[in-house]
């Protein structure tokens, strides 16, 4: 029998083919096992066939753009690991990457050490506690998701309810964190929709209106859900919780 573990896998989109081919040569010979593709479209099309352990693409290309791809990619997959280059300054672009759940940005000429420390960073964190922001707030959601990752969580982000739950129907998620004053379904709402989906995902419910949200706060503790938490956010507090999730999670299973 073959013990032998599965290379890592990557796909690198760019539509400069000496880029492609440079890194391709280098990634292969470090052992990786390395794709290529020269647009997001195409792109899109490899990754609904088969994951990969890390995509790297390029912002600006002809066909369909990094981020635009990166938005596909993320609805087909919601835990694929899309680390973005570019060689331009494009901020708003940049923080709706980040937004959208990009696992990093590089900057063009792209480090290949760097290229390498996000690989192996990609692949702690794929063995990490899958975390589910739910917010309205794209700022609320780019922060959380880069504190979250940094701290070796694989992190997807959702605007409103009704995209979490349609995630969940694709992914199950460990730990939902929850706005409760969200857009049509209310926070509350969108954890018991999950619950009905993956009752074992654990919920930290947060507020910047506490007095407001009161009731539905009291609700949520009392349909077992984790933590109430006030905004702004103590993320030292956060992840302290969280870490209290994940080990309880890995004692019912043993882990």
């Amino acid at each position: 029998m073959d013990t032998t573990a599965p290379r890592t896998t990557i796909l690198i989109v760019d539509d400069d083919p000496g880029l492609r081919r440079s890194l391709q040569m280098i990634l292969e010979h470090r052992g990786y096992h390395v794709e290529t593709t020269e647009d997001g479209a195409q792109a899109i099309e490899l990754v609904g066939v088969r994951p990969f352990d890390m995509i790297l693409m390029d912002v600006r290309m002809p066909v369909l753009d990094g981020v635009h791809a990166l938005k596909q990619i993320k609805t087909l997959r919601p835990d694929a690991m899309v680390t973005l280059m570019t060689g331009y300054a494009i901020e708003d672009l940049l923080q709706d990457a980040l937004a959208e759940g990009a696992f990093a940005l590089l900057d063009k000429p792209v480090s290949i050490e760097d290229v390498i420390a996000l690989i192996e960073r990609a692949q702690q964190v794929r063995h990490g506690a899958l975390v589910l922001v739910i917010d309205d707030d794209p700022t609320t959601r780019t922060t959380l998701h880069r504190i979250l990752t940094h701290q070796g969580y694989q992190v997807c982000t959702a605007g409103s309810g009704e995209e979490a739950i349609e995630l969940t129907r694709r992914c199950a998620f460990d730990v939902l964190l929850i706005d409760l004053k969200l857009p049509a379904l209310n926070g509350l709402e969108t954890y018991l929709e999950i619950k009905a989906i993956h009752p074992e995902a654990v919920a930290i419910v947060f507020t910047a209106y506490p007095q407001e949200m009161h009731d539905l706060a009291q609700l949520a503790l009392h349909s077992s859900a984790y933590a109430c938490l006030h905004k702004p956010l103590d993320i030292d507090h956060l992840l302290d919780l969280l870490q209290e999730v994940v080990s309880l999670n890995a004692g019912r299973t043993g882990v």
